[in-house]
């Protein structure tokens, strides 16, 4: 039983990783407004889950926002790519903000509208400007595309949220300290490096990391949260937000 789980393990990931990056589609989803009808300033957070054999493991997130006199929207991610390509792994670029992510569908986590979205977005490129680890990535246990986000989302404080369990890296802290805020802001995160920690918060419930891998449980929205899944329950919402 064993030899024959592990065969087709393998053959899963195999399978997967045959997959083009040149021919996958990077279409949008169709979720977000189109730039010429969005008429006030936005903000949202995206995920998808990560391409070809890294997708049955975790997830690619990113952020994207438009000002309301901006006539395309702005889109900021990680990838070990743009290292090679720039230097840096930030991307920070006009782009569609609901691109599929080489095949995958994006999920919108989060969306601010108006003045606070305003708000959140100059506080954003401030987060970007200091982001401390432009020059390294790794896919585990960070810092990669998920500490980055999870970083601008602790460093914000309206923005009450927190990415998916299966977000592996989220957990990397910037910070030098074991002891921090959680990354809503609303409770506490102890973490070694993303390989050993617990968070516990009004938006993030219990959550246990174990060699950059996330179990944990949501009480206040019902829903186990599990390595490589995600998300088992009632659909995240922010507790403490107001809109």
């Amino acid at each position: 039983m064993k030899i024959l789980t592990l065969i087709f393990l393998m053959t899963l990931l195999s399978s997967c990783s045959s997959k083009d990056w040149r021919t996958a589609s990077r279409a949008s989803a169709g979720i977000a407004t189109k730039a010429k009808d969005q008429k006030e300033d936005i903000f949202q957070v995206y995920y998808a889950r990560a391409f070809s054999w890294r997708g049955y493991l975790g997830t690619h997130p990113w952020v994207a926002w438009k000002l309301k006199g901006e006539d395309s929207y702005t889109v900021a991610q990680v990838t070990s790519w743009n290292i090679r390509r720039t230097g840096s792994a930030i991307s920070v670029k006009k782009d569609l903000p609901d691109r599929k992510w080489f095949d995958n569908d994006p999920t919108l986590l989060y969306e601010l509208k108006g003045e606070k979205a305003r708000i959140v977005i100059e506080k954003t490129k401030k987060v970007i400007e200091e982001y401390p680890h432009k020059k390294i990535y790794r896919l585990w246990p960070g810092p990669n595309s998920n500490t980055f986000v999870s970083h601008i989302i602790r460093s914000i404080e309206e923005l009450p949220l927190e990415l998916p369990a299966n977000g592996v890296g989220k957990d990397y802290l910037i910070a030098d300290s074991l002891l921090v805020d959680s990354p809503s802001n609303k409770g506490y995160q102890v973490s070694a490096y993303g390989l050993l920690g617990m968070t516990v918060g009004v938006e993030e419930g219990l959550e246990v990391n174990l060699l950059g891998l996330s179990f944990g449980i949501d009480l206040w929205r019902p829903a186990l949260k599990l390595p490589f899944v995600g998300r088992l329950g009632f659909k995240d919402k922010s507790v403490t937000d107001g809109q």
